[in-house]
Parts: C-alpha cells; sequence; structure tokens
C-alpha cells in the first residue's frame, strides 16, 4: 500500500462522514485504544478491512497531530501475538499487513486485516472470552457475535449428531406405522437391513430409534405424528406480505397469507409448497397440441429450496427454538434456515455438485420416505439441487438464486417473474413456429426483453455453452424473430405493421373468457403500444366480441372474451 493509495479512501470516508464495513479509523494519538481489539476480530471473522491510525474521525479524518507511530505500531504487533507473548490481545489471530504512510504531511499507520479461514474462527479477545469476546463487522460498527453465531463458527467442520440425539419422553408410539412401513419398504433390498429380522432391529439400523426403543431427532421429523408435540418450531412459516418489506408502512396489511406448516417434514415441505404456490402467478403458453399452464417460478425449484432448507439447518440445541422461514413478496421468494453452511461449503462452491451436510441421518432417511401423494423423496443426497435450481431457474429467463450464507442462518431468495414472463412467453407462442428447447426459449425470451444482445452477454446471464447460444441465434434468424447485428450479435426484428383484420385476430387470441386482462397487459403481449391497443380493443367491443369489465373511466377496467365471439366481418 503506498501513500497516494490513502487519497481516495480518505475522501470517501469524509463524503460519508463516517468508516464503513471494510475501513476502521482509530486516533491512537500516543497508544492503541481498546476498541482496535474489537475490530480486528470483526474483521478476521467478517470480510477482512482496513485500520487506519493515526487519523481522527471526530476532526474530519484529519491527521492526529504527534501521532506516536513508532510506539502504537509496536503494540499492536505485542498485542497480536508477534512481540512479547505475554501480551497477545488476539487469540486465533489473523493474518496482518502493517504500512507506514504520509498523508497531508503527517505519519499514518494503515493495518491491512484478513479474513480467518473457516477452520480457525472466530478470532476473539482473550480477555473477554471467545463468547464475550468475539465480534463481527456490521457497517461501520463492531458487533459482538452471538451465542449461536460462535456456535456456528466453533462447529464449521465438526460434525454434527444433533439429529441422532434420543429425544426425551418420545416413544415408538409417536411414530407413523405408515411412514415408518414406507422406509423399511425402501431399504428392504439394501444392505442397509442385512441381518436384521424383527422391525424393532430395522428401525434401529436405520437410526430411527437406538437399540434401547428411544426415538432419534431425525426418526421423530421423519416419521412422528406430530413431532412439533417436543419441537414447537420445528416447522416452516410461510408468510405472504403486501409489500417489497415486512411491515411495510405503506400497507395497513400485515399479511396477505400465513401458514405455520406442522407434522412430519415430508408433510412440512408439502404444505409449505402448497401455500407458496397458491400466492403465486401462473401463465398458458398456448400450442397447436393445447394449452400449458406454468407457474412463475418453476415447481421445482420450490421443492428443491424447501428441502434444502430443512434438511441443512441447524437442530442443535441452540437452534431448536428457531423455524424456518418463509416471506413471499410481490418481487421475490426469501427462505432463511437456522445455521449457515457447513462442512466447507462457501458461497463460492455451493453448486460444485458435492454434498456436505451436517444431518447425515435425517438425509439418508429423508432420502428414503416417499412425498405425500408418492411423487418422489424429498432430498436425494447427491450435490445436484444448487444445480438443478439455477438450470431451471436460467431456462425460464429467470434471475440466477441468489445464496446469502450468514454465520448462523442461510437466506436463499428466488426472484419472481410475474407478468412479465406471462407476457414474453404469450409473445414467444405466435412469433416461433417450431417447438423450442428450452435454452433456445430461454434466449428467445431474453432477447424479447433486451432488444439486442451478443453471445458474451447470453452467456453471462443464462450461463449457456456460446456454440450452443450461436445455433440458437442462427434458428430464430431463420424463423425471422431476430436478424444479425454484427459478429456474434443480434436484434429482435420490429414487427411490420398490422392490418385492421390481423389487430382483431391478435386480441382475440390473447384473450381469454374467464380471465381480464388490462390494456397494458394485452399491449405487451402483442408487442405493441397500449395507445395503438386500446382502439382495436374498442372496435371488438362494439361489435360484441369483447366484453369491458368496468366503466372506459375506471381504472380497473379490463376485458374479457366473449364465450361466443362473432365473425369478423359483424364489425363493420
Amino acid at each position: 500500500m503506498r501513500d497516494q493509495d490513502l487519497v481516495p479512501i480518505v475522501e470517501k470516508l469524509r463524503s460519508q462522514h463516517t468508516d464503513d464495513e471494510y475501513v476502521e479509523v482509530k486516533a491512537c494519538a500516543q497508544e492503541i485504544s481498546k476498541a482496535v481489539w474489537d475490530t480486528v476480530s470483526a474483521f478476521a471473522n467478517t470480510n477482512g478491512g482496513l485500520i487506519l491510525l493515526g487519523i481522527d474521525e471526530k476532526d474530519d479524518f484529519k491527521p492526529v497531530r504527534h501521532f506516536a507511530i513508532d510506539k502504537v505500531l509496536d503494540q499492536f504487533v505485542t498485542g497480536m501475538g508477534d512481540g512479547d507473548p505475554y501480551g497477545a490481545r488476539i487469540a486465533q489471530p489473523p493474518a496482518y499487513h502493517p504500512h507506514r504512510l504520509t498523508f497531508e504531511g503527517s505519519p499514518v499507520l494503515a493495518i491491512e486485516v484478513e479474513e480467518l479461514g473457516a477452520d480457525k474462527k472466530p478470532c476473539f479477545i482473550t480477555g473477554r472470552g471467545v463468547v464475550g469476546g468475539s465480534y463481527k463487522r456490521v457497517d461501520d460498527k463492531d458487533v459482538r457475535l452471538s451465542p449461536t453465531e460462535v456456535y456456528a463458527l466453533t462447529s464449521y467442520f465438526t460434525p454434527s449428531h444433533a439429529d441422532r440425539r434420543i429425544v426425551e419422553s418420545a416413544t415408538i408410539a409417536d411414530l407413523s406405522p405408515e411412514f415408518v412401513n414406507g422406509i423399511i419398504e425402501h431399504a428392504k433390498n439394501s444392505r442397509a437391513l442385512r441381518g436384521t429380522k424383527t422391525r424393532e432391529e430395522k428401525m434401529s439400523r436405520l437410526n430411527i430409534v437406538n437399540d434401547a426403543g428411544g426415538v432419534s431427532l431425525a426418526g421423530l421429523l421423519v416419521c412422528g405424528n406430530y413431532p412439533q408435540q417436543y419441537f414447537p418450531k420445528l416447522v416452516i412459516d410461510v408468510a405472504v406480505h403486501p409489500g417489497i418489506q415486512k411491515s411495510d408502512p405503506a400497507s395497513t396489511t400485515r399479511f396477505l397469507d400465513r401458514e405455520i406448516c406442522e407434522g412430519s417434514i415430508g408433510e412440512v415441505i408439502d404444505t409449505a409448497y402448497r401455500a407458496i404456490v397458491r400466492n403465486l402467478r401462473t401463465y398458458s403458453i398456448v400450442k397447436e397440441a393445447g394449452r400449458t399452464d406454468r407457474l412463475e417460478i418453476p415447481e421445482e425449484v420450490i421443492r428443491e429450496a424447501l428441502a434444502n432448507a430443512v434438511v441443512h439447518r441447524e437442530y442443535g440445541e441452540y437452534f431448536e427454538g428457531q423455524a424456518v422461514s418463509v416471506d413471499v413478496y410481490p418481487d421475490r421468494i426469501e427462505i432463511i434456515n437456522p445455521g449457515g453452511l457447513w462442512g466447507g461449503k462457501t458461497k463460492e462452491n455451493i453448486g460444485d455438485g458435492t454434498s456436505a451436510c451436517r444431518n447425515a441421518s435425517l438425509m439418508k432417511l429423508m432420502s428414503m420416505l416417499p412425498l405425500p401423494g408418492g411423487d418422489g423423496v424429498p432430498v436425494e443426497g447427491n450435490g445436484s439441487g444448487v444445480p438443478l435450481m439455477r438450470s431451471a431457474m436460467t431456462s425460464r429467463a429467470l434471475a440466477e438464486p441468489e445464496f446469502d450464507p450468514r454465520i448462523d442462518s442461510f437466506r436463499l431468495v428466488l426472484g419472481r417473474g410475474g407478468t412479465e414472463i406471462a407476457e414474453n412467453q404469450q409473445w414467444l407462442t405466435r412469433a416461433v413456429t417450431h417447438d423450442l428447447g428450452a435454452h433456445e426459449r430461454a434466449i428467445a425470451v431474453m432477447l424479447h426483453r433486451e432488444g439486442n444482445a451478443t453471445v458474451a452477454d447470453v452467456r453471462s446471464q443464462l450461463g449457456i455453452d456460446s456454440d450452443e447460444i450461436r445455433s440458437a441465434f442462427k434458428a430464430l434468424v431463420s424463423e425471422g424473430v431476430l436478424k444479425w447485428a454484427g459478429k456474434d450479435e443480434v436484434k429482435l426484428v420490429t414487427t411490420p405493421r398490422w392490418s385492421r383484420e390481423e389487430w382483431h385476430k391478435n386480441i382475440l387470441a390473447i384473450l381469454d373468457p374467464t380471465e381480464p386482462m388490462g390494456i397494458h397487459d394485452i399491449a405487451t403481449a402483442l408487442g405493441k403500444r397500449p395507445e395503438s391497443t386500446r382502439r382495436y380493443v374498442r372496435q371488438l367491443i362494439d361489435s360484441g366480441n369483447v366484453i369491458a369489465t368496468a366503466p372506459p373511466s375506471s381504472t380497473d377496467r379490463k376485458y374479457l372474451l366473449k364465450h361466443s365471439t362473432l365473425p369478423l366481418f359483424s364489425e363493420s
């Protein structure tokens, strides 16, 4: 780090009038302050950062007069355990890089602090202990880690046996014979039951119970009649919000829908899935073979996300009072489960196709018990879940899932497509005559939205192979949907002017006799302007082919196709 590197950093601090997530400023004129160690711990446990000593935040980030840089640096090195070992202030110290700099004519000590590896966290202040002296960085503050965060960090690589612990007071009578029989039937031809004779032996071998007949947590969750008798918060809490944030001040309604999903784990997942789906939109694709209804977010993505949340969550005693939460907003779905990533998994490698699960017994049982109705099993346990979600979302031209691991929780965000996807799909069925594959469809929808794109644009946004993108471009150019705009670049073909009869025919093809559409929805589906579209919709109303749901002055006015439309020549 050089003197000139400090100038833009301090200018930014002055403009925002405070330090921030990555930079902490302390005056420390003659000796190092105790608060510096809080920051070292916070940076080490979060994302690393830069500590600037010898600059005064209270004096508009000006250099401190008579800053004792040699003394302060010596105190820092000693506190990190690199001088007198008895003077160390920090346990599990991170790597650091001090720099003597000059800023506005005065000395400044800049110390780069690296983030600790996951296997060494947390860094903590020795005199306060791991619970009282561990910090994380939140904006410009050093915030003490909660007990659950400390537990999550210290157990990151430690195999968990929480799912195998025996639930006091629970007995075999608390288990559903149907669920137990289903698992035993699934495992009957495997080596898992080799040598077992009695039902009790088989249940013990599968870790549903122990040798003494005590019911394991995994067994209760997967096979229990009502696990919430013993663990009331081991549920999925689905809440549907009217605004784009919780308790939106612009809305007097707190929830549009709410369901606490209870029962065995399979029932919990299925109930949560249905609660989410009933609050999402569907769109229809009409082809010669008939009409297909699609959910705005792929069904397999929702089920996979819910299954991941319950199988990968933390079930230790610190966390058993926390539910998995699902928040449905107009623009997204957020799923948050207790417990951060585990076993070497990071945000960067979460989708590498390898599986790491802290709840091995629970995952094993979930992989053997069919979902209600017999449609598959909740989890496969082979690391394919994240790649599946990414592929399914991008194949519909939706944003990739957003993974947000925290220290003691994990947040997944699924963007909602809404009416934009429905309108794009309606356009696609009219614009393209041949059946498209998933990647071709996603590329066509993207171009309908963006207007033009290069191979690199599509690869960056959809993650599709370049040769496959070029092949799709050629097919869509031959259809007349796209045209070449340069090497590896295409542009959407402008729709030619329609005759009056073509307007009428296309509007009638879009409208439905039971699901009303607004003028903007119709215009977007046609790829036309609302002003032009409204004129021809009025003509169809006058001819008796279309019904309006409200007077012309109403903002809620929508349009329906009359059940039996009149011949087009009757419009004259």
